[in-house]
């Protein structure tokens, strides 16, 4: 029998075997698992075996026996299960800002958590469509940075950057260092944003984190403002439209019916709807008027229409005009 360090390398080997290659519809006899030892240098006997089982159980591991044939172990329970597993690598898929090649790598990750015939069913999950994901890898650590520097009360300084034709990179303000302080770390339509207050404009910006690189929290501490006292994350999310800033103005609007449930998806359940006749429903709500939410509203065509205030109407009207000059009329 060979002692010394392999042999206290037993009980940790045993762990990582029943890990990976049992579950609950996977087992493994005693035979197999002496075998398995003895091809890592290890002999052994069944009673020490059933000796170390009870040990692994003792420290959480959910090893039972089921009588088949003949007798298999198995890891019956996990901290995280099959389904969870599956919901898990389904969201990492299907992330925007997650790069194929980070997802790839998380998804390995994943598969460590089960037994090798589980990990083939999650290899099975993914799926790779033509959609754009994500190209700057470095958003990962610049979230912890973010965090960081909310949590520690500091300042922030990075470089920003914008696509060119080509997935090109240029540089905003031609490479100058932007410092700002950050307030929140926001996440809409896929992407992840940071609310800050930049001096430069003297008002709350959004930045989108995966054009952010060369994050870099600074020992110095945010600037405090009144604006910044009342910033609200929640109104500051719901306000803006794919993240567009603009002058925050109540909007009243009239819908039809039929699209309640595209209102309550966007502004919230709270909302309050005011019944106008049999067919229609108004609302009146706090948003920040841009491009984005006057296209929200081009959308549903004759379904919507803007009743105050009367600024914001004549942005739209100027805004069908523009699109109806495009092909060739005037409206």
């Amino acid at each position: 029998m060979v002692s010394g360090r392999y042999q206290k390398q037993k009980i940790l080997l045993l762990k990582e075997l029943f890990e990976r290659e049992t579950d609950e519809h996977h087992g493994l006899t005693m035979i197999q698992i002496l075998a398995f030892l003895e091809s890592n240098g290890i002999s052994s006997e069944r009673k020490s075996i059933y000796d170390d089982l009870d040990n692994l159980r003792e420290h959480g591991m959910d090893i039972v026996a089921k009588k088949t044939a003949s007798t298999i172990y198995m890891l019956q329970q996990r901290l995280f299960q099959l389904p969870e597993l599956k919901l898990l690598v389904d969201a990492v898929s299907a992330s925007r800002f997650v790069t194929r090649r980070k997802s790839f790598e998380l998804i390995h990750k994943l598969e460590q958590l089960t037994s090798s015939h589980h990990a083939k069913e999650l290899r099975r999950q993914v799926y790779v469509d033509n959609r754009i994901k994500n190209m700057n890898e470095s958003i990962y650590y610049s979230i912890d940075v973010i965090h960081a520097a909310i949590a520690g009360d500091n300042q922030l300084q990075f470089r920003y950057f914008e696509y060119a034709k080509g997935a090109e990179r240029v540089m905003r303000r031609g490479g100058l260092l932007y410092q700002i302080s950050p307030l929140a770390l926001l996440y809409k339509e896929e992407n992840y944003y940071l609310a800050a207050w930049s001096d430069d404009h003297d008002a709350i910006v959004n930045y989108r984190v995966d054009r952010m690189m060369n994050v870099r929290q600074l020992e110095l501490p945010r600037v405090q403002n009144d604006l910044i006292s009342a910033f609200d994350p929640i109104q500051h999310l719901n306000s803006r439209f794919s993240m567009y800033s603009g002058e925050l103005e109540r909007v009243e609007i009239i819908f039809n019916n039929n699209l309640a449930k595209v209102v309550i998806d966007r502004f919230g359940s709270d909302l309050i709807m005011t019944t106008v006749d049999e067919t229609h429903f108004s609302i009146s709500i706090d948003v920040e008027i841009s491009p984005t939410f006057l296209s929200w509203i081009f959308m549903f065509g004759t379904d919507a229409k803007i009743l105050s205030p009367d600024y914001v109407i004549a942005q739209y009207q100027a805004m069908l005009g523009q699109v109806q000059m495009l092909y060739g009329e005037e409206l």
